[in-house]
């Protein structure tokens, strides 16, 4: 269950341009069978299917009412691709950082994040998971491309940079389009933002008059938890030695970002998902830290999902697989 904290002070009444790119996971056929309690948005979700656009000026495209999505914001590592010592390095010439450059090639990659769009009994729902330090890029490039004005939540997978690095851009939509945002977030990780983000935190100590972002924090644990009437599932994995992060699962989607290990306790959660996006960093082995394809590779063998890749490294050429 998520407890919730709340902010101190009560909520009142960049430069990088980044030519269209359109990728997204579009729900379209396949009844699923679903819980018989709770509220399930998700209710055609078998077929999934990687779209790009990489036309100049595209507006994204407008989605019929009851029609659920996934858009991914970034798919990269925490540096992003292309990098800059790949790009200025005179005596090595990087083939993906190389193409990356070129305008609308979809091999520029932002730190990975994904933002699930679906109808809730009261409108269509955004649900942001992650907000890197590329997210207010990952936004400009992506919201007015989908016509997405608000966040109803952001839900935390680790407290590392490239997962926590835009909360404080958040503070755009909380000073322009709405009160407060609210932030489900593990406590190990609440207490990591305490140090990274304590004026966010504690907005006591903030000058009156101050533009910060309002944000209410949830702190959720291992438990399946609700969101916006959508029920979310944390699958816990190792993202290194004993460094504990989450991915999640709604409905038959199974999302995770930051791997190396996946304990046995959460292979029931994967049961029957239908959709799997997952971590691998590179394309010939897998790090400390981070899943490799071959290692995707093998878990799919036995498992048996569909899958999409996330936090690809300068080393994966993803449009060559």
């Amino acid at each position: 269950m998520a407890s919730f904290l709340g902010t101190v002070r009560p909520s009142p009444s960049s430069v990088s341009c980044f030519a269209p790119c359109r990728r997204q996971i579009s729900v379209y056929t396949s009844q699923i069978s679903l819980p018989t309690s709770g509220f399930f948005p998700f209710k055609r979700i078998l077929q999934a299917c990687l779209q790009s656009n990489l036309a100049n000026g595209d507006n994204g495209v407008q989605l019929p009412a009851q029609q659920s999505e996934i858009v991914f914001m970034g798919t990269g590592t925490s540096e992003g691709i292309p990098r800059v010592s790949c790009l200025t390095n005179p005596s090595k010439k990087c083939p993906v950082c190389t193409k990356a450059v070129e305008p609308g090639n979809k091999n520029r990659r932002l730190n990975t994040s994904i933002l699930i769009r679906y109808p809730g009994p009261s409108g269509r729902r955004n649900i942001l998971i992650d907000a890197g330090k590329f997210f207010y890029h990952s936004a400009l490039r992506w919201f007015p491309a989908y016509g997405i004005r608000t966040i109803d939540a952001v839900i935390i997978t680790h407290s590392h940079a490239d997962a926590i690095g835009g909360l404080d851009d958040l503070r755009d939509w909380t000073n322009n389009v709405q009160r407060h945002i609210p932030i489900y977030v593990a406590m190990r990780d609440f207490e990591v933002m305490k140090k990274t983000h304590y004026y966010l935190v504690d907005t006591s100590g903030i000058i009156p008059g101050a533009a910060v972002s309002e944000l209410q924090f949830n702190i959720i644990d291992e438990e399946p938890f609700t969101v916006q009437d959508l029920k979310i599932t944390p699958l816990p994995v190792w993202h290194g030695a004993g460094y504990r992060s989450l991915g999640f699962r709604f409905g038959n989607i199974c999302y995770i970002s930051d791997v190396s290990e996946i304990p046995e306790e959460t292979y029931p959660f994967l049961q029957d998902c239908e959709i799997l996006i997952m971590d691998a960093l590179r394309p010939d082995r897998s790090s400390s830290t981070h899943f490799g394809l071959p290692r995707v590779d093998k878990f799919l063998a036995y498992s048996g999902n569909q899958f999409t890749l996330s936090n690809m490294s300068l080393t994966i050429f993803p449009f060559r697989l």
